[in-house]
């Protein structure tokens, strides 16, 4: 048996169930555990921690300092300027989220990240 996420040989009892899909911990835990971009605890967290002087991982920096150079970029066009996966940019992009850093916004059918001043 193999993880349907990431392909990994299961053994026995090491498999996870989730939406219909057999996981292996790592990606189930990936999927479970995942930042959520709405989460208003977090973000009065983040917030209350981040006051003034926000501190920021590398691809956090490298996200905002795209978004400030470029302006509203899509998930695709970030991911691929930063040659980062789409799940990273998410998990980085939630908590920019929670600093009230960043934002999204539909505009068509597309979704379009930018930073709050723009």
């Amino acid at each position: 048996m193999k993880c349907e996420k990431c392909g990994a040989a299961l053994s026995d009892g090491e498999s996870y169930e989730y939406a219909g899909q057999t996981l292996c911990e790592d990606c189930y835990l990936d999927i479970k555990a995942a930042p959520k971009a709405c989460d208003p605890w977090a973000v009065y967290t983040a917030r209350k921690e981040a006051l003034g002087n926000p501190m920021l991982t590398p691809v956090q920096e490298e996200i905002m300092t795209l978004l400030k150079d470029k302006g509203a970029l899509t998930a695709e066009e970030i991911c691929k300027a930063l040659s980062i996966s789409e799940t990273e940019f998410r998990i980085n992009f939630a908590t920019l989220r929670h600093m009230e850093l960043v934002r999204a916004s539909k505009q068509g059918d597309k979704i379009y990240y930018t930073t709050l001043g723009q």
